[in-house]
């Protein structure tokens, strides 16, 4: 159990890494469309005027519940805002420490599935790949199929979040082998 616990501690550990990497580096500019200066200015102040007063939340524009909405909607163009009212850092400390915390916490389930699951690296490492995979077509690859989300964003989050989970999983699997692991066939008598 304290190696499926180290292990999963040290998956977490690498997925947040793995996260920085792809999210709080420059790499990151290869998910994200940019406006210029004064078209994102025009844009927060539109935001800012028309849905500050309902709060933070998630928008469908236009709102598709209305006959009218409808109309507007299949005509373009449409747009999911993730809104918040209010500001905060780009680099939010608080949201890098809690991230950090949930990462430890995914990558511990991680292992203890595993743990429970299998009792040999490869079909640890096999289901840490197959349920990663699985995750993000589900997760995100269907968020461009379901919701017309752009491609190039969720491409690139999923595949920064397949590599963040298989690694955890591998990384957890790996640093689960025990003694028993190690006996070779030429260790066992038939």
């Amino acid at each position: 159990m304290v190696r499926s616990l180290i292990g999963g501690l040290a998956g977490g550990l690498a997925m947040f890494i793995t996260g920085f990497i792809f999210w709080g580096t420059p790499l990151s500019a290869l998910a994200l469309s940019r406006a210029d200066a004064q078209p994102s200015a025009d844009l927060q102040a539109a935001l800012a005027q028309a849905l500050t007063p309902t709060g933070t939340g998630v928008y469908v524009i236009p709102d598709p519940s209305t006959a009218q909405g409808t109309i507007l909607y299949g005509r373009g163009p449409v747009a999911q805002i993730f809104y918040n009212e209010s500001g905060f850092p780009v680099m939010d400390s608080t949201a890098l420490i809690g991230g950090l915390i949930l990462s430890l916490v995914v990558g511990v389930l991680i292992a203890l599935a595993l743990r429970f699951a299998f009792a040999d690296f490869a079909g640890r490492a096999r289901v840490a790949i197959l349920f990663a995979l699985a995750a993000v077509l589900w997760m995100h690859v269907g968020q461009a199929v379901f919701n017309h989300a752009p491609w190039g964003y969720i491409l690139y989050l999923a595949f920064s979040d397949f590599v963040a989970l298989a690694l955890a999983g591998l990384i957890a699997a790996k640093l689960m082998e025990g003694k028993a692991a190690k006996v070779t066939s030429a260790d066992t008598f038939h």
